[in-house]
């Protein structure tokens, strides 16, 4: 809703909106990623979108609710990309993965469980469908877990430059993706 301000013929007029929550919330993401989530600051945010600091608090409570925000745009378009994702355990690990190349900031935002507590629930149901595909309704739940706790590890170690002894990464990644499905597909 625009502000009202008095102008001194009597008229009110509506002041336009300078910024939008939208516009807010992607500063907040671009910073994340170029500098860091300590540069995410109300101050940094407004200057991104070109107004003072307090014009922010008129729509986000404070610095802790714009990350939960940003957190929760990250979820949002992880949740698109796994939703949009070839619907196979390799296709939803590369999707993830691919991901947190991408925006290796926001993917180590969004482990740390901050946000909408619905978010796992988001980006977990991919994983969930893919997962009961292949063990069925009663396991889907563990091998989701198993699946996540691996690509995470993985991807989480390959971002922190842990991985230093010689080897190509990707075939790892794919040697792992092999097993994993090679264990969770039922022998016929």
């Amino acid at each position: 809703m625009a502000n009202v301000n008095s102008h001194g013929n009597g008229d009110v007029m509506p002041t336009p909106e300078r910024t939008t929550l939208a516009e807010i919330v992607a500063a907040g993401s671009q910073i994340l990623e170029r500098e860091g989530l300590p540069r995410v600051t109300m101050q940094a945010v407004a200057q991104r979108v070109g107004v003072r600091a307090p014009s922010l608090y008129k729509r986000v409570r404070d610095r802790d609710a714009l990350i939960g925000l940003v957190a929760d745009a990250a979820v949002d378009n992880l949740a698109g990309r796994l939703d949009a994702a070839e619907g196979t355990l390799a296709g939803i690990a590369r999707t993830y993965r691919a991901f947190a190349q991408e925006r290796p900031e926001a993917f180590r935002l969004i482990l740390s469980a901050v946000g909408d507590p619905a978010s796992p629930v988001r980006v977990s149901a991919p994983v969930l469908r893919v997962t009961e595909d292949l063990v069925g309704p009663e396991q889907a739940l563990d091998a989701a877990r198993l699946v996540t706790a691996w690509a995470t590890g993985f991807i989480s170690m390959e971002l922190a430059g842990a991985f230093r002894l010689d080897g190509d990464l990707e075939q790892a990644f794919e040697y792992g993706l092999e097993r994993l499905t090679a264990a969770l597909t039922p022998a016929l």
